[in-house]
């Protein structure tokens, strides 16, 4: 089962992580939790609720902006290897067009991250002039952001070694 599984990646890393920095221990502060998520609206919910939390935390302005959530992975590679499919989740959105499914979900999720919650007063929002101007553009993305959401690996990377090495 995937608790299970969950559970042995788990114990083997710590015990990795305590024989290796000496140490006795939880790595983890609390045990996996398994969840099962109804389809429809509560689907679509839960996954921009987890493409929004880079930007609640302050790591990005734009959620496309973290390029480890489902958004940012469909408009770096537009899905070209079929990696993760357009039908979880977006198939709520009744339309056949995988390109369209993507903007109506960036569009969903913009909604959702722009709404300021007096409640989670640390939380991050889509600022409403990003909105606004994403608004205007019809939620599409253009092929020069494509392009450079695409190619961003090559400045988002570093050199690890000696002053040698390195010149």
């Amino acid at each position: 089962s995937l608790s299970e599984f969950m559970r042995e990646i788990k114990v083997g890393f710590a015990r990795f992580y305590n024989r290796r920095h000496n140490r006795r221990g939880y790595f983890w502060g609390d045990r996996f939790k398994s969840v099962i998520v109804d389809k429809g609206e509560t689907l679509v919910n839960c996954l921009a609720y987890i493409d929004l939390n880079p930007l609640r935390a302050g790591l990005v302005d734009r959620p496309e902006d973290y390029r480890w959530n489902s958004l940012g992975y469909h408009l770096q590679t537009e899905n070209n290897d079929q990696f993760l499919s357009t039908d979880f989740g977006l198939k709520e959105f009744n339309v056949k067009s995988s390109k369209e499914r993507i903007r109506r979900y960036r569009r969903y999720v913009y909604e959702a991250g722009a709404i300021n919650r007096q409640d989670k007063i640390q939380a991050q929002v889509i600022a409403a002039i990003v909105v606004a101007k994403t608004r205007k553009k019809d939620f599409e993305i253009s092929r020069i952001s494509r392009f450079r959401y695409r190619t961003r690996y090559f400045t988002d990377s570093g050199i690890i070694g000696s002053k040698e090495f390195v010149a």
